[in-house]
């Protein structure tokens, strides 16, 4: 069966736009098009899409408003097409909290091929597991009875990784051990999100720069525009390349594992949560050839078990959870202070 699509957009020549390069694709009909929340909200009831593409700015009833409306009263995937500007960053960011499958930039003359990936995404959309909820600030964890011992902890992630991220860092102590991100995101977003992540989060957390040292307490996110790589073995640093992309990625979860691999050896614990592909799959077998224990998000509470279960599949996966046990163990496994069995 084709995946059912309705395109919102107060543009008649981004409708027109968004519904050309949708129809592409064989197995994507697109049954109606709408100018604004009330029209749209008409076509939902009226067509029943499986998937809607959501402007966020428009007349009558802004998309974010009607985006709450929809996760409220007819969960539907929802896709966010808009001018992915570092202004809008912390707009978008918030459609991914409430429940938005992802964001997709307008095509402008600083990113013509925008669409690429947008019917894929659709697809995927249509696939998704992705529950409607507003992810509120977590209590701050105790640090009393943890010890960092010593290894770092890399975490991959992709679509539906912004909720999957704030569900395990906002449980982290405020001394945890030095943990680099590479989550598959716009440049203009990953600036913002770090910021986002340092106000709900115990520990640190920024965009990663060029030579930083890594400290426990600290969490790295990779820029949108670069790799995120570890350097160095008496002190091990951060380098960020812009070489080529790798799994059609940068960052990349492949290239980030491989260096945390290399310079840590056995003294990693590698992690790969919700999202689309297989970027990070090598990686992480990598990690758990070198010793490491190495642990994916289960299909069940994953938006998208696609990068999970690509390391799962080649034995890259030591042990499979549920998101919300995944800071748990962690934690666990790195506790100095309390050495307890681990089952």
């Amino acid at each position: 069966m084709s995946v059912r699509v309705l395109v919102v957009d107060d543009s008649a020549t981004m409708r027109g736009l968004i519904t050309a390069t949708l129809r592409t694709d064989p197995l994507i009909e697109v049954v109606g098009q709408a100018a604004d929340p009330h029209e749209a909200r008409q076509a939902i009831k009226a067509l029943a899409p499986d998937v809607i593409t959501l402007d966020i700015e428009m007349p009558n009833m802004n998309g974010l408003d009607f985006l709450e409306k929809i996760m409220r009263l007819r969960p539907t995937p929802v896709i966010m097409v808009s001018t992915l500007t570092q202004a809008g960053a912390d707009v978008n960011l918030h459609a991914l909290e409430i429940g938005a499958f992802d964001c997709v930039a307008k095509p402008s003359s600083f990113n013509q091929n925008s669409f690429e990936q947008l019917a894929e995404k659709v697809r995927a959309a249509a696939l998704s597991r992705r529950q409607p909820r507003l992810v509120a600030a977590p209590a701050r964890p105790s640090t009393a009875a943890y010890t960092p011992d010593g290894r770092i902890i890399a975490i991959g992630s992709s679509t539906g990784g912004v909720e999957a991220l704030l569900t395990i860092l906002g449980k982290f102590p405020a001394n945890c051990p030095p943990t680099v991100i590479s989550q598959h995101m716009p440049a203009t977003f990953t600036k913002s999100f770090a910021a986002r992540l340092n106000k709900l989060c115990a520990p640190e957390v920024s965009e990663a720069e060029e030579g930083a040292l890594l400290k426990s307490g600290q969490i790295y996110l990779a820029p949108g525009s670069a790799h995120l790589e570890i350097s160095g073995l008496a002190a091990p640093r951060i380098h960020l390349s812009e070489a080529e992309c790798v799994n059609g990625h940068r960052p990349s979860v492949d290239v980030m594992l491989h260096s945390v691999q290399r310079c840590f050896h056995d003294r990693a614990i590698g992690v790969i949560l919700t999202g689309l592909g297989r970027d990070g799959a090598e990686g992480l077998l990598a990690l758990r050839q070198a010793g490491c224990e190495t642990i994916g998000q289960d299909e069940a509470s994953s938006v998208v078990y696609g990068m999970p279960k690509a390391a799962f599949e080649i034995g890259g996966v030591t042990l499979q959870l549920p998101l919300e046990r995944i800071a748990e163990r962690l934690i666990l496994c790195t506790n100095a202070t309390r050495r307890q069995k681990i089952s």
